[in-house]
């Protein structure tokens, strides 16, 4: 069985920086951010850890095409994906985290 995968963006409190990531287990990937079990990570060392977008996907290959997909697009780009599915950037930890 293919297992399935998702990207995601994350940014701080300030929404000053983004970061694209994908994973296969999104609500343990959000633990793992806001937790920092990476301390030398990009994402701990720019307080990422506010999930501001998400897409799920049938398979993981899928998944990684997207995010380098979007990980070419610009800031401007990315902003109005993000804008499309969640215009106040709010917080999706606690829906993700709610599954």
């Amino acid at each position: 069985m293919e297992r399935g995968g998702c990207i995601y963006i994350v940014t701080n409190y300030q929404r000053t920086t983004l970061y694209i990531g994908v994973t296969s287990d999104l609500q343990i990937r959000i633990i793992q951010h806001r937790d920092k079990v990476d301390p030398k990570s990009f994402t701990a060392k720019y307080n990422l850890s506010i999930c501001i977008y998400y897409e799920i996907f049938p398979s993981i290959e899928e998944a990684i095409n997207r995010e380098k997909q979007l990980k070419k697009w610009s800031r401007s780009k990315k902003e109005n994906l993000i804008n499309v599915k969640n215009k106040g950037w709010k917080d999706l930890c606690p829906e993700i985290l709610a599954w």
